[in-house]
């Protein structure tokens, strides 16, 4: 196009004023800030002059109104939005990691839609303490003494950390000196709690003679992080951490112990290895212990400390707990979600111990009925995760439902993306692949609805 005819073209754009006066955009703007409907056309009317420098056409009044119509609808919508997850991948990090229990979210949802006790001691009718509750439910469930409820894990770290340690030294594995993910380095997290990090022993072997070793006037505790997200094979050894708190207890030095993931659950019990637990680490003797709520608890995005109670208060009145301290709307889901673990309800309740612990022939039922569904394809064994940064390289049996079409696996999946709700499927050389797995029995429905409507459009 020449440079007349990109003039032509761009002032032919129409103006911000006269898509306002859109019939679409005036009815939007009667149900929304009209600034913000601004911002989008104007982001509408910059995109289309681009596009024209580009060699595009100009676009029209009712084009550009169609634009925003569509940015508004995506932009304005509830958000984090439901999906439906047929990756095989149980904690999905992208996808929000644990689904809730129909009873936490219940919960959630009582505690969100009116006043509730948080803070206020029904029986006394005074102020009370918003982890009081929660401290009880992690002792009874773990068998620590006391319990406390933050942001997550990497906060809990930092609290201990911080509360424990700070201007004093911490001995750590150089094994175990590790970045847990998303940039979370506990070299890093020990420098911001004020502690100063010693490493011990070598990347791949450390004893607890090492530890011993290390031990000074300034020792404040031993920490050890286990590597929920990776392994090392060969030649390694690492102290159990019986022998720590051994060494810890010789020298009057507590030991922390980072379980990251953490499990409640003997995960052998489902054709796994065997994955340290929180009640092992309190049984071990671990004077405080850190893990998340949102992996292999299966609960909401929290961390949590559990272990002795003289510890876990002093953590709880370190000023930064107030900064990482946990919302009502979560308290009230973790608080369901340890509920299930004490009335040991948690296999045929919490969605992901649902998933991990699903049949083979279930899922291979499943699979069939979805391949009736899609009109085309195969059912075939797969191996479905655990994911989430637990049990690397855990892996389960399943069944996939695998389809390959005349339009590429790409469009497939898109045409899955955009069906409400979404369904997310993974690609493996050239083929689309759906695990039943992760898609929990009363979302089949949803799903063959989305397989019947998707795939009949796409060749």
């Amino acid at each position: 196009m020449t440079s007349n005819g990109h003039n032509e073209q761009l002032r032919s754009i129409p103006s911000v004023d006269a898509v306002l006066r859109d019939t679409q955009i005036g009815a939007l703007a009667g149900a929304s800030s009209l600034t913000a409907i601004t911002r989008l056309v104007r982001e509408a009317t910059d995109g289309a002059r681009i596009a024209v420098l580009n060699g595009a056409e100009a676009p029209n009044v009712e084009q550009i109104a169609r634009v925003v119509m569509a940015r508004a609808e995506r932009t304005w919508s509830n958000w984090p939005g439901r999906v439906i997850n047929a990756t095989g991948v149980v904690l999905h990090t992208n996808l929000g990691r644990a689904p809730l229990s129909a009873n936490a979210v219940e919960a959630a949802g009582h505690a969100a839609a009116g006043y509730s006790d948080l803070e206020f001691d029904l029986e006394s009718g005074k102020r009370g303490s918003r982890n009081s509750r929660i401290s009880q439910l992690t002792a009874d469930v773990t068998g620590a003494e006391a319990g406390l409820a933050v942001n997550n894990n990497a906060s809990a770290v930092l609290l201990v950390l911080s509360s424990i340690a700070e201007g004093r030294e911490v001995i750590v594995s150089r094994g175990e000196a590790v970045e847990i993910g998303g940039g979370f380095r506990i070299p890093d997290v020990l420098s911001r709690s004020g502690a100063n990090l010693v490493e011990v022993g070598t990347t791949n072997r450390t004893y607890a003679s090492d530890y011993a070793a290390a031990i000074t006037d300034r020792t404040a505790a031993i920490l050890k992080v286990h590597p929920s997200n990776f392994f090392v094979q060969g030649f390694t050894h690492a102290p159990e951490l019986a022998e720590l708190v051994a060494v810890g207890r010789d020298h009057d030095i507590p030991v922390l112990n980072d379980l990251g993931s953490g499990t409640l659950l003997d995960t052998r019990r489902f054709g796994m290895e065997r994955e340290p637990t929180v009640q092992d680490s309190i049984t071990d003797g671990a004077a405080l212990t850190m893990f998340s709520g949102d992996k292999l608890l299966g609960g909401p995005q929290a961390g949590i400390v559990c272990g002795k109670q003289e510890l876990v208060d002093r953590v709880a009145r370190h000023p930064l707990a107030r900064a990482v301290r946990i919302d009502k709307m979560t308290l009230a889901a973790l608080s369901a979600t340890l509920l299930a673990y004490l009335r040991e309800n948690a296999e045929t309740e919490i969605p992901i111990w649902r998933m991990i612990s699903a049949s083979e022939k279930e899922i291979e039922a499943r699979a069939k009925c979805w391949l009736e569904a899609a009109g085309s394809g195969e059912v075939k064994p797969g191996r479905s995760t655990v994911g989430g940064g637990s049990l690397p390289g855990e892996t389960l049996p399943t069944s996939l439902l695998a389809i390959t079409r005349e339009r590429d696996a790409e469009n497939l999946a898109a045409n899955l993306r955009a069906e409400d709700p979404p369904v997310i499927a993974r690609i493996h050389e050239g083929e689309l692949l759906l695990d039943p797995r992760t898609v929990l029995p009363e979302e089949d429905e949803s799903l063959m609805a989305a397989l019947g409507h998707a795939f009949g459009n796409s060749v």
